[in-house]
């Protein structure tokens, strides 16, 4: 954040980081600024959220054994999916037409999460399933 002068940042379990404040995640940051953004959107909670579009997310992940060549994997996903847009700067993102798919390896435990998101449930669970079978059928090819 540092780096790029970002003026904020967070992560899905919800700890935001204000650089103006701290570079501390700090939940109680993302509570304020979204009382501050209701209170000058002048609506109730639920009217502000009608004005966002609808999307679930499927939150996986797989464990990985210690010899799993994590690099190589992404590269052969990669690969697979190289005619979709393919962003590399935290993990691996593949999009897809109104979708996407995040695969992240872990910093504290030996896991790759995979994270889809999707305007419809089934849609993001069938995503985030097809790229764990890709990611387990790539770990299976090593043996």
């Amino acid at each position: 954040m540092k780096e790029v002068n970002a003026v904020i940042g967070g992560e899905g379990n919800g700890g935001i980081i204000v650089p103006e404040l701290h570079y501390g995640r700090d939940a109680l940051i993302g509570i304020a600024l979204f009382l501050t953004h209701l209170a000058k959107f002048g609506k109730s909670i639920s009217s502000l959220r009608r004005t966002y579009p609808h999307y679930h997310i499927s939150k996986n992940k797989i464990e990985l054994s210690a010899d799993i060549d994590l690099k190589k994997i992404f590269e052969k996903i990669k690969e697979k999916y190289k005619n979709q847009p393919l962003h590399t700067e935290d993990g691996l993102k593949i999009e897809f037409d109104n979708e996407w798919v995040h695969l992240r390896s872990s910093n504290t435990e030996p896991i790759i999460r995979i994270y889809a998101e999707s305007n419809s449930e089934i849609t993001a669970n069938h995503i985030a399933n097809k790229l764990m079978a890709d990611i387990s059928e790539f770990m299976k090819e090593r043996s």
